[in-house]
């Protein structure tokens, strides 16, 4: 089974950036869409932006134009660039295998925590 394992999180002020990765433990980003999602306190968790295996993009709408979402298939990892981030942005975010529509469809790994703060 392909492992997905993110990282890059951190504490960052409102209006920096972060770049998070999601790995693969082998090269399988030609075959799947692969989604970002993200949890906040108090709320579900929600997906936030996917890449298809063709490289089609999709965002939801709070984070268009501030996320973008770019796979390297020499290595096996997806990212999300953000940038302009708010205290809304806070949340532990996760990468996952994902239907065209976006429903996740593999375990969820650990994730890694965004913090958004002065």
């Amino acid at each position: 089974q392909v492992q997905l394992v993110e990282s890059g999180g951190g504490l960052v002020q409102p209006g920096g950036s972060l770049r998070l990765s999601c790995s693969a433990s082998r090269s399988i980003l030609s075959e799947y869409t692969i989604a970002w999602y993200r949890q906040a306190p108090g709320h579900e968790r929600e997906m936030i932006a996917r890449i298809s295996s063709g490289s089609t993009e999709f965002y939801i709408d709070s984070v268009k134009g501030r996320f973008t979402i770019t796979k390297d298939r020499s290595k096996a990892t997806v990212y999300l660039q953000m940038n302009n981030l708010n205290p809304d942005d806070t949340a532990i975010y996760y990468c996952n295998f994902a239907s065209g529509l976006g429903a996740p469809i593999g375990p969820w790994g650990q994730g890694t925590q965004v913090t958004v703060s002065s």
